[in-house]
């Protein structure tokens, strides 16, 4: 299996925990607060639950590899900007304070790294 493959289900892993075990299952109620914060506390619970499925669905894109290019741009437009909202918004909530939004451009590195360098390099035998 190469790294880039490896990568994929790492960052699909990631996606669906968030999605399925934060959001959905209200595993971690910390994300419901930072949507009800940002978007209302009137139906908080339902757009979490929302955001949890569009999580869950980015993961099978993730693992499914169609269009993988355009997969990358959104997962780093939806990273990117519920990120920089989150920092400005509700800084107080996140697990890292303000220091989550450098982990966000981490994740996004590996994201944009194994779908634009990773994934066109030529496997070398061994």
């Amino acid at each position: 299996m190469t790294l880039n493959k490896i990568l994929n289900y790492i960052i699909a892993a990631v996606w669906l925990v968030n999605g399925l075990f934060c959001k959905v299952l209200n595993e971690v109620p910390r994300h419901q607060e930072i949507v009800a914060r940002i978007l209302g506390s009137d139906h908080a619970a339902i757009f979490t639950e929302g955001i949890g499925v569009a999580e869950i669905v980015m993961a099978v894109w993730i693992v499914s590899g169609y269009w993988s290019r355009l997969n990358a741009i959104m997962q780093i437009l939806v990273i990117g900007t519920m990120n920089i909202l989150e920092f400005f918004l509700v800084p107080d909530l996140l697990l890292w304070g303000r220091f989550n939004l450098l982990f966000a451009v981490m994740f996004i590195s590996v994201i944009a790294y194994n779908e634009y360098y990773l994934k066109s390099k030529p496997v070398q035998p061994v």
